[in-house]
């Protein structure tokens, strides 16, 4: 499996420089994704092999580092980074590809975005995959405040608080802007209340590892929607669902039923 990064292009929104990849069948249904907190467009898309796998699939698939993430700009106000103005940087990007609707999968925080894209601009979207995001997109994930504040300690030595822990060691290894990810963090996770989410009736698939202890039920989450089916990821957390093969699968098998139309 070829697992290495695609070239990367730029545009700029709001002020910010957004760098995405655009690759895949250029003449296929186009995907566009979404990342989570502190990952990027390589770390979920690429080298979990989603990339690959929906390339050959036949997908053209575009990906782009969130604001404060990866290659995109980085800046430190956290009045930057609700996720309204995130998923403006999603719609942005279509507008710049020419693209006028696509398929849309988003990854936690990148679960969040997609729904407020859906939200504000319905007609852009053909579906929704949410990934590692259920009910707490709407009940909320617990209280992060210790996670701004591992970002942002000295070292991963003094942080004591186990998600904090978990957060802090991840943006390490990914080398990101620690300042920024405490920026975005702290305005990120505005919630939707139920009758929002009773508002998105493309068809959307929730797909939430079983030992994930941050995402919330996605079948509560389902129930609130017209038009979405939970799945249950076996045996994965919120890192490792993402890659999983009964996911692909699933989303694979989603997309095809909606191209069958």
């Amino acid at each position: 499996m070829d697992l290495t990064p695609p070239p990367f292009s730029r545009f700029s929104h709001e002020g910010l420089e957004i760098s995405f990849f655009d690759e895949g069948d250029p003449s296929g249904a186009p995907i566009l994704l979404i990342h989570g907190f502190a990952s990027s467009a390589n770390v979920n898309w690429v080298f979990p092999g989603w990339l690959k796998t929906l390339g050959d699939a036949g997908y053209r698939v575009i990906a782009f580092d969130n604001r404060g993430h990866g290659k995109s700009s980085k800046p430190y106000d956290p009045a930057l980074y609700h996720p309204q103005q995130m998923a403006g940087d999603a719609v942005a990007l279509l507008g710049h590809l020419g693209i006028s609707e696509a398929h849309v999968m988003g990854y936690s925080m990148g679960a969040r975005i997609s729904a407020f894209l859906a939200l504000a601009h319905p007609d852009r979207v053909r579906s929704l995959i949410f990934g590692g995001l259920g009910i707490g997109m709407v009940t909320g994930v617990g209280d992060w405040d210790p996670i701004a504040d591992a970002l942002v300690a000295p070292s991963l030595d003094v942080v004591t608080h186990e998600r904090g822990r978990m957060f802090r060691a991840f943006a390490d290894q990914t080398k990101s802007d620690r300042q920024a990810l405490a920026a975005c963090i702290s305005t990120s996770r505005d919630l939707l209340a139920p009758q929002e989410m009773a508002r998105i009736d493309v068809p959307t698939l929730i797909g939430v590892g079983t030992k994930d202890d941050i995402a919330g039920s996605p079948e509560e989450l389902a129930a609130l929607m017209p038009n979405a089916r939970a799945l249950d990821i076996p045996g994965r957390d919120h890192m490792l669902a993402v890659g999983d093969r009964v996911f692909k699968k699933a989303v694979l098998e989603f997309l095809a039923e909606i191209d069958r139309g």
